[in-house]
């Protein structure tokens, strides 16, 4: 499968050194979209990929798949082109808390039968959830984001803090770069007005940690994952860059679990 990306930041060039560095059988990066062309030189001759500035021209470029690794402005500007001609995987989600743009999305995949893939980020336990509300008996379901203080306030404070509780659709619009996981969470459940955020400042901690916790007629299920960052950038989980390439390999897969 040969995949195009939308984007060359660190998730971007993570990607760009465990596929085609690592070869991961049937995948390959061929084509890199970016603004710049200049600034991203390097990448051509680095990762074998070529580079493109004309979105048009990206995406007829031989492609199987376009994967987005760039913002929330990529997914609201170039994924409704995208998914007319090819299937994609987004990374930034929370461009899809716009109720508009993600009913655009839907009807468009539905129309020219392609699909978004969603992965799962710096969480688990979606296929738990969505299993869990097959017939629509998931009562609750939240989510408790503990973060290193300075990663989400520039007040110093020395004990834990609070600073959101409310709806995931509330959180993503205050806390747009830290909270994406929240918005994954919300779709694969209740959806954004029924799915509870808590974020707390912990200047205790140097790892992001999630607790998620769902009710319904299946039980109860909590867990909690302990994120390590990402070596080449600190701000974004580790989890959150391998959940890609699990989404990617998953796809050439003839038996699929969950």
């Amino acid at each position: 499968m040969n995949i195009g990306l939308i984007g060359a930041g660190a998730i971007a060039n993570f990607l760009l050194k465990e596929i085609n560095y690592a070869r991961h059988e049937g995948h390959r990066i061929t084509s890199v979209y970016v603004r710049d062309r200049e600034k991203y030189q390097r990448l051509e001759a680095e990762f074998d990929v070529k580079l493109y500035t004309d979105f048009d021209t990206f995406l007829e470029s031989g492609i199987d798949l376009v994967v987005e690794a760039a913002n929330v402005e990529a997914v609201r500007n170039l994924i409704p082109a995208t998914i007319r001609k090819k299937d994609a995987v987004l990374i930034s989600i929370g461009a899809l808390v716009n109720e508009a743009l993600l009913t655009e999305l839907t009807k468009l995949a539905r129309k020219h039968n392609h699909l978004i893939h969603l992965p799962s980020g710096a969480i688990g336990g979606l296929d738990l959830l969505q299993n869990a509300n097959a017939l629509g008996t998931v009562k609750n379901v939240s989510l408790t984001t503990r973060k290193p203080a300075h990663s989400l306030i520039d007040e110093v404070i020395t004990e834990e803090k609070v600073i959101f509780e409310g709806q995931a659709a509330d959180a993503i619009k205050q806390f747009p770069k830290n909270i994406n996981v929240s918005i994954v969470l919300s779709l694969a459940g209740l959806g954004i007005e029924q799915t509870m955020v808590r974020i707390i400042a912990d200047p205790h901690i140097d790892k992001n940690i999630h607790q998620i916790e769902m009710a319904g007629d299946f039980g109860e299920a909590s867990f909690t994952i302990n994120n390590k960052p990402l070596p080449s950038n600190p701000k974004t989980s580790y989890l959150a860059a391998m959940s890609i390439l699990g989404t990617l390999e998953r796809l050439g897969k003839n038996i699929r679990i969950g």
